[in-house]
């Protein structure tokens, strides 16, 4: 008798356990993964470029054109702004936003076409600071935003959750990246100012 009712509560202990455990394992789940939005806001850096882009040291410290030159594959962009004498006006500003061509962007750009880019100081510098909105822009603004270039233009972003594109075609390739005085939003193509 005394066994029985031991094997009895033994039973209830374990049919009590495995009834706790799901429902302890639904809350937890539930507690981790409020209702979700559609389309989240990244916090951090993102998308799909982010893990191949390589980079030689932490830029948070450094100043935007020294922060992009820590990145190999902004290596073009970096040069251009060198040669317009953009990387003192851009280290000067106290917080913007740069939507960074990679090489490969540059690489879609004719030689042709390059050429007469970096012969020409003025053109250079216009199309450059095309690609500088003057603040810091967030992830969460991508969604559906204008933003007044330093060139003068105006350029627009859309997208949702960590798919973004600039002016409908450049894609996001990895954003969010942190300088000392700017974010950095890696893209696929060169952007050119509206005539």
């Amino acid at each position: 008798m005394r066994f029985t009712r031991m094997r009895i509560r033994t039973a209830n202990a374990t049919a009590a356990a495995l009834v706790a455990v799901p429902l302890a394992l639904m809350g937890t789940a539930s507690q981790g993964h409020p209702a979700q939005d559609a389309s989240p806001s990244p916090s951090g850096t993102f998308g799909p470029g982010c893990a191949g882009l390589s980079q030689k040291v932490g830029t948070i410290r450094d100043k935007v054109v020294e922060a992009a030159a820590a990145y190999p594959q902004l290596s073009h962009l970096v040069s251009a702004a060198v040669r317009a004498h953009l990387n003192g006006t851009l280290d000067g500003k106290p917080g913007v936003t740069v939507f960074a061509p990679d090489d490969q962007a540059f690489q879609t750009v004719t030689v042709s076409q390059l050429a007469s880019l970096l012969a020409d100081q003025g053109q250079l510098k216009k199309v450059l600071t095309y690609h500088v909105v003057d603040r810091q822009i967030t992830p969460d603004e991508l969604s559906h935003g204008s933003f007044k270039t330093v060139e003068g233009s105006k350029l627009t972003t859309s997208g949702s959750g960590t798919d973004f594109k600039v002016n409908g075609k450049a894609n996001v390739v990895c954003g969010n990246i942190k300088a000392a005085n700017a974010t950095i939003y890696v893209i696929d193509a060169v952007l050119q100012p509206p005539s």
